[in-house]
Order: C-alpha cells, then sequence, then structure tokens
C-alpha cells in the first residue's frame, strides 16, 4: 500500500516501464492519487492543457460508481460483484462501498496491470462477512475471467458486473459488444451491468485523446452515447437511462452550484445500469 508520498520513478517495480504513460495510473493521478509515475503526471498534464474537464470525468466517474454500487447492494439485494478494469485504488472502491451496505458482499477484482498487480494486498481487503479476490486477467479473455471468478462467486446467483472506463481499450466495437455479451451470458437472470466510457462528442476531447492514443501502449477509443448504449442491448436499462454518468441519479447539489434542468451540469462520459431479465 503507498505510504501518502508522492511516487518517484525508482519506486517502481521492476515489471513496470516507467517510460510509458499508463491510463489506471493517470486516473490515479487525476484523482489525486499518489501511485503514478513522471511520465503519467507529465501526460496527464498535457492532456489538462488540451482538455481541462478530465478531471472533473474523473471525478464524476468515481461518482458514479458509488451510488451504481450502493443502488445494486441496496435497493436490488446484489451481493457479489466482478469489477473489471479495476484500476488502482482510490478511495470508494467497490468493494468499499458494497461492504458498507452489506458487509457480506463478494467482490472479484480483475486486471493486468502490473502495479495493480503490486497493490493487489490492498484491494483484498474485506469485511469478516465478505470476500474479495483478485484475477490477473485481460478483459479479452473473457472465460478465463469467468471461471476465475467462480472460484469466489456463486455465478448461480446475481452478479453486479463493473466494466468501468474499460471497453474503450478494445479497438473494434463489434468485439467489445461481443465481450459483454459474453459475460453477460454467463450470469444468471437478475445480474447487473454497470457501465460507462468518454463520449467523442467535444473536439478538444478528441484531441486530447488522441495526443494520449499516440503516447501510450494501450489506446483508448471515445464513442457515441448510441454506442454506449449499445452495450445495454437486451437488459433492462434502469432510470434515467444511459446517460452523462453527472446525471445518474445524482445526489443533491448544494444550494449554489450550478445546474441544468435541474440536474448537475453534463460531462463528455456516458454510464447507466441494465438489469438481466
Amino acid at each position: 500500500m503507498n505510504d501518502g508520498r508522492p511516487r518517484t520513478d525508482r519506486d517502481a517495480p521492476p515489471a513496470i516501464d516507467r517510460s510509458i504513460p499508463h491510463s489506471a495510473r493517470i486516473w490515479n493521478y487525476w484523482l489525486g492519487g499518489k501511485d503514478n509515475y513522471t511520465a503519467d503526471r507529465e501526460a496527464g498534464d498535457q492532456y489538462c492543457e488540451i482538455f481541462p474537464g478530465i478531471v472533473e470525468i474523473a471525478r464524476a466517474s468515481r461518482g458514479f460508481l458509488s451510488r451504481a454500487v450502493t443502488h445494486l447492494a441496496g435497493e436490488l439485494g446484489i451481493r457479489q460483484f466482478l469489477d473489471i478494469g479495476t484500476g488502482l485504488p482510490t478511495a470508494d472502491n467497490t468493494h468499499e462501498v458494497a461492504q458498507r451496505v452489506a458487509p457480506e458482499s463478494r467482490i472479484v477484482y480483475v486486471d493486468n496491470d502490473p502495479l495493480v498487480l503490486a497493490h493487489a494486498r490492498a484491494l483484498l481487503t474485506s469485511t469478516p462477512e465478505g470476500a474479495t479476490a483478485y484475477i490477473d486477467a485481460d478483459l479479452r479473455s473473457p472465460d478465463t475471467i469467468l471461471a476465475e471468478a467462480a472460484r469466489t462467486l456463486d455465478l448461480d446467483r446475481p452478479v453486479g458486473l463493473m466494466l468501468m472506463n474499460i471497453l474503450g481499450h478494445i479497438g473494434d466495437y463489434d468485439e467489445a459488444r461481443a465481450t459483454v455479451k459474453r459475460l453477460m451470458a454467463a450470469l444468471p437472470s437478475g445480474s447487473c451491468l454497470v457501465s460507462n466510457d468518454g463520449t467523442d462528442g467535444n473536439e478538444a476531447f478528441n484531441r486530447a485523446q488522441r495526443f494520449y492514443n499516440d503516447m501510450a501502449g494501450i489506446p483508448y477509443l471515445l464513442r457515441t452515447p448510441e454506442q454506449i448504449a449499445g452495450y445495454f442491448r437486451g437488459l433492462e436499462v434502469l432510470e434515467p437511462g444511459v446517460v452523462p454518468v453527472s446525471q445518474w441519479r445524482p445526489q443533491a447539489p448544494p444550494t449554489n452550484a450550478p445546474l441544468s434542468g435541474g440536474l448537475p451540469p453534463a460531462v463528455d462520459e456516458y454510464g447507466g445500469v441494465g438489469v438481466k431479465p
């Protein structure tokens, strides 16, 4: 676990190429975390120069995760979560949110970033009543993920599948949709998909993402809101639908906060929650 100080390049585990920025570490930097290196911070700063709104998107995405997991664990009674594309530990990780509502919740995290693996111990904390586990695997290997997840989760009972800012890493849209379909097909009725990704309607966002993709080892593609909504095909999408994540069941804003039609301002990232019939 990080000791609270910013990381230096000498802190990097041997498996990490600290010269190449990585999305999980840049995201960690935007959220105020310490688990990032010089290349990540430089790339994050350059990205912000092109598109300052990315920091608000990162925060809105984290808030969406927290609200969605709270709803699944509270209102829908979900007690199992499969979080693919975990990223680095920050505040309000999936297991922390779920186990606050239901201490018996069981969570499996999946990622393949060496730095996330190095911090897996931090993710493997759990309430005594529940459980967490970590799988070192790639989203493109859904059968491996499902087989390993079954060691901790009962796949005959509803599962909350979390795909947060991860499907954009699959370059082919049809492949991304097929991956979601394969994962959801293995889960029973009552299971839920929670997913969000950046959208391509803002030219500054597009320019910033092209800048990142030119330098990063793993590109990320922005997609249309309609494409993101396509991941939920065949599911019962909960209100308010697939919308800007800042506007998915927002908590009451401060009295003096700017509103748009009674909602927080929209961000260039869409997400939603769908229930398998």
